[in-house]
């Protein structure tokens, strides 16, 4: 009897085929298990089947450690419970699965953190870091991940538990397996292993050696699942400084900063990080971050200390102390210390983002894991910096090092050419002289994230033939046949096998509708942006949304990434743009755009998804809601155009049995509700108002138009009334468009480029007059706002209008926010609980309308958890409910359901407010609507 649920489905192999590395292999199956006994029942069948086992946390391994050929087991989806925490004894005992954030937010209420913190802490799990025996920033003062391990159970190929602890094992026979390997082999243990803390390459069998306590708990870490299956670990927990200051030291140069760090490991600091210019450089070509980093001091390379104290006072002074030291040394060019949270983490958001900023470097160009973490004894970094560049010029390439200096270890991702088996070798020469200058300075290949796919084959250049017949013997101890994770540091796979962005894969590769002018015009140098950092599968901020409710890999902006990259290859999706599997992947996406721009590498995977539904559906017949939601601007205007049209609409579909037909043939969710049509347009009610009004044009008046999205002219003209009367009361004269015009969002999100692409040049001849006049057109609905401001200059790149057109719109609190002349509004002085558009949050500024809002005395509650869960057509798709309506339980609708009566909920959004109406029964507001009531309260303020 099967216990496990088996994936063998091709779109979730595809989602697995790699994790943060260059690697790839496409699993044969994938187990989510929920307890120990199911993950004993994935072993006996992949014994069964004659399936390798590889264990999988969060899937953020730089060197390929997490992936194989055989069968995944994903404990982070449902295997991560904390099971305890003994805050005297200062342990947590957890399921291998527990996201390190996860249980470092558990031990806060106590004073106590879990020290080894990597860059991806937010979403890699604690299992994934001990197994790859991790640290990142704090490892100067709290160690790696061996160093912060009590004892863990582990599952052997036979499916027994035994236990492993600071001095035993459970199992007598292994135990004295382990004795004799260490006796055996003392000289190595004692002379090779365990040099220097960021050794990390290798088994950490020094561990077992006598004056080390026959730690064999410690020698597991970094073990990198090679020997069994974690299922249970007690980790020590340390005590969080009680204050702490950051003090961010400029140097004239990243080698500079490296030299100093040693000087930097004193009691009291907690972390010595380094990153150069080059960095910043990389993180400044990214779209909207011109100005970042602008906290930092002056220099072209920087140390972040990080200092604890009694109080932030003391800890200020600490570090003050500290640049002071090597100020009189004239080390320092620059410094900033600070105390205030808000403040270090804006500059810490710099150095942790790297891992993603610098798979891009300044000019657009891939980079690359491979030699991702080596690491040397901290005080021949320096030196070790300087040869690395120099090997790095010798090849033709550039990389960009940041890391933990203060310990020797440093990050770097490269620009190799792997695309053809030329770059490939390219690859090969350039890691072995690498690995040669690394071991010359007595330094680790891997100095925090392990070694598997991509340095495991190097350990000959760094150990012994005695040494490493040791590493085999302990694996045998564990594994005798090879059953898990083979190729990683036991007879270990070439380094330059399988790689996934290497030759052929980029066989389905066509001329995209987007330009892709950000990559090429390549769609699949598009989606070789994801390097596979794994942002996207983090709680915190707003990707991804459909990941954060399912917590599956194949809902990640990352396995959809993957899923595409599959079908380009064509190897193991063999159908391209017609796979069914990528169309799967894809179906959960909300088109929210948040990856586009919380990603580090700025994945778009709303673009993407629309690219791929174009080609998919190209001379076929397209699923009925395409039809249905993406002609919803046609259909709008048909209505228009037969008088009572609209009336009858809303009257028949006031019918349940009528709305339940309506929405069966239309393709619609059958618990969704229908929307509803205005009797009187946006476009009429204007019309009619200019005719009885019939003023003489004032030409000292500033003119404005106002743009008739097809959802607050047809459905929801109050808003668009109400912005008309805003506007003129600041002083505006304001126009609409001659003709129809359109900016093609449900076209483009429904994947029908081409005739969104005509629907845009239509528009763009109607406003010839507006352009060539700059004048400022206002957007009142946020998707249509973006799409005119961003996605069109991709749709139509070469007609200069499109560009024109997205640099004179703008959004109605930006005009406002703006007026300098006489204030009409009075103080309404509410509260709201502000739902902000998923695209303006990603692609726009909430800023001006905050301003607005405290201005008019409104007392805003921002909603913080992303994506109402509507996005447009999504949440009208049939099998989209369940996503929908989880995404709003997360916040806004509990908010809403629980607001006092002098609270009002505001959404410039359509599909917000729609999503609020039909989640809740409450109405939600424009700003608009906002403004018009403040203008009605007739108390004008001082200038």
């Amino acid at each position: 009897m099967t216990l496990v649920a088996l994936r063998e489905d091709l779109t979730t192999r595809a989602a697995y085929v790699s994790d943060a590395s260059i690697y790839r292999r496409v699993p044969a199956a994938v187990v989510e298990p929920r307890s120990v006994e199911e993950i004993r029942d994935a072993l006996r069948i992949a014994a069964e089947r004659g399936w390798s086992v590889t264990c999988r946390g969060g899937g953020t391994s730089v060197a390929g450690n997490a992936i194989g050929d055989g069968l995944i087991i994903d404990t982070s989806r449902y295997f991560n419970q904390i099971l305890s925490i003994d805050p005297e004894a200062r342990t947590a005992r957890i399921r291998p699965g527990v996201v390190c954030d996860t249980l470092r937010d558990a031990a806060e209420p106590f004073g106590l953190t879990y020290g080894p913190d990597p860059s991806t802490h937010s979403r890699c799990t604690v299992g994934g870091i001990f197994a790859n025996n991790a640290c990142g920033s704090h490892s100067v003062a709290w160690g790696t991940a061996a160093d912060n391990i009590v004892s863990l159970k582990l599952m052997l190929a036979d499916g027994r538990e035994i236990e492993i602890g600071a001095d035993y094992c459970s199992d007598p026979v292994i135990e004295n397996q382990l004795k004799r390997l260490r006796d055996k082999h003392l000289r190595i243990l004692r002379t090779e292993l365990g040099q220097f803390a960021r050794q990390v390459s290798g088994y950490g069998l020094h561990h077992l050696l006598p004056e080390n306590g026959f730690n064999v708990g410690r020698a597991m870490a970094g073990t990198e699942g090679t020997c069994g299956i974690i299922t249970e670990l007690i980790v020590r927990l340390v005590e969080r400084p009680r204050a702490t200051a950051l003090a961010v030291l400029g140097f004239s140069d990243v080698f500079a900063a490296a030299t100093a760090a040693p000087l930097l490991r004193q009691p009291g600091v907690y972390t010595v990080e380094g990153m150069g210019a080059d960095l910043l450089a990389a993180l400044r070509s990214r779209p909207g971050q011109a100005m970042a980093g602008s906290e930092l001091p002056a220099g072209g390379g920087w140390l972040y200390v990080e200092v604890g104290g009694e109080t932030p006072e003391d800890a200020g002074d600490a570090a003050r102390a500290l640049v002071d030291d090597l100020a009189r040394d004239g080390r320092i060019v620059d410094s900033v210390v600070v105390t205030e949270n808000s403040q270090a983490r804006a500059l810490w958001r710099i150095r942790e983002a790297s891992a993603g900023i610098v798979t891009r470097l300044p000019d657009g160009g891939e980079a690359w894991p491979g030699w991702e973490d080596s690491a040397v004894p901290p005080e021949h970094l320096a030196d070790y910096l300087r040869d690395l560049y120099k090997i790095l010029d010798s090849h033709g390439l550039r990389g960009i090092p940041f890391g933990h200096f203060g310990e020797g270890c440093v990050h770097i991702r490269i620009d190799f050419s792997l695309g053809s088996e030329e770059g490939v070798l390219g690859y090969r020469k350039f890691i072995e002289e690498a690995a040669t200058l690394v071991a010359r300075y007595g330094g680790s290949v891997s100095g925090e994230h392990g070694d598997g796919r991509a340095r495991s084959e190097l350990l000959p250049l760094m150990y012994s033939a005695e040494a490493l017949t040791a590493f085999a013997q302990f694996k045998n101890i564990f594994d005798k046949e090879n059953f898990f994770n083979p190729g990683v540091l036991v007879n270990p796979e070439p380094l330059d096998q399988g790689i996934r962005p290497g030759p052929g894969n980029r066989t389905f590769e066509l001329t995209p509708v987007h330009a892709f002018s950000h990559d090429g015009g390549s769609f699949a140098g598009a989606t070789n942006r994801c390097v596979g950092v794994g942002l996207c599968r983090s709680d915190v901020g707003s990707m991804c949304p459909s990941y954060q409710v399912t917590r599956d890999e194949v809902h990640s902006t990352r396995g959809r990434a993957r899923a595409l990259g599959e079908m380009l290859r064509g190897e193991s999706v063999t159908d391209g743009w017609r796979s069914k599997e990528t169309l799967e992947a894809l179906d959960l996406c909300l088109s929210c755009k948040a990856c586009s721009t919380e990603c580090p590498v700025n994945v778009d995977m709303s673009t993407y998804k629309a690219e791929f539904l174009q080609h998919h559906y190209k001379g076929r017949i397209r699923p009925m809601a395409h039809y249905a939601m993406g002609w919803l601007p046609l259909t709008s205007r048909l209505l228009e155009a037969i008088p009572g049209a609209a009336r009858f609409a809303n009257w028949t579909l006031g019918f349940r049995p009528v709305e339940e037909l309506v929405k069966r043939l239309a393709g619609i969710e059958p618990k969704r509700r229908m929307i509803h049509f205005a009797p009187q347009t946006l476009r009429k009610w204007f019309t009619k108002r200019a005719a009885s009004a019939a003023q003489p044009v004032n030409p000292d008046q500033p003119t404005v138009m106002l743009w008739p999205d097809t959802f607050n002219n047809f459905n929801s003209p109050g808003v668009g009334q109400a912005a008309v009367e805003v506007l003129e009361a600041l002083g505006y004269r304001v126009v609409l468009p001659d003709g129809q015009v359109c900016c093609g969002l449900t076209w483009h999100s429904t994947g029908q480029l081409d005739m969104a692409k005509r629907v845009i040049t239509q528009t763009l001849k109607a406003l010839g007059p507006a352009l060539d006049a700059n004048m400022p057109i206002i957007g009142l609905e946020p998707s249509c706002t973006v799409m005119l401001t961003d996605e069109i200059t991709e749709l139509l790149a070469d007609d200069p209008r499109a560009a024109k057109l997205a640099s004179q719109v703008v959004t109605l609190a930006d005009i406002v926010a703006a007026h300098q002349g006489p204030w009409p509004f009075g103080e309404i002085n509410i509260k709201a609980i502000s739902q902000v558009h998923c695209h303006q949050e990603a692609k726009g500024s909430y800023d001006p309308d905050k301003a607005v809002l405290q201005k008019l005395g409104v007392d805003t509650d921002i909603i913080g958890s992303g994506c109402c869960g509507l996005a447009g057509n999504f949440g009208f798709e049939p099998g989209h409910w369940d996503v929908s309506q989880a995404l709003g339980e997360r916040e806004l609708f509990p908010k809403v359901r629980g607001k006092d009566g002098n609270t009002i909920v505001l959404a410039d959004g359509f599909s917000c407010r729609t999503q609020v109406t039909q989640g809740t029964g409450a109405d939600a507001s424009h700003l608009a609507e906002v403004l018009k009531l403040a203008l009605d309260q007739k108390t004008v303020q001082p200038e």
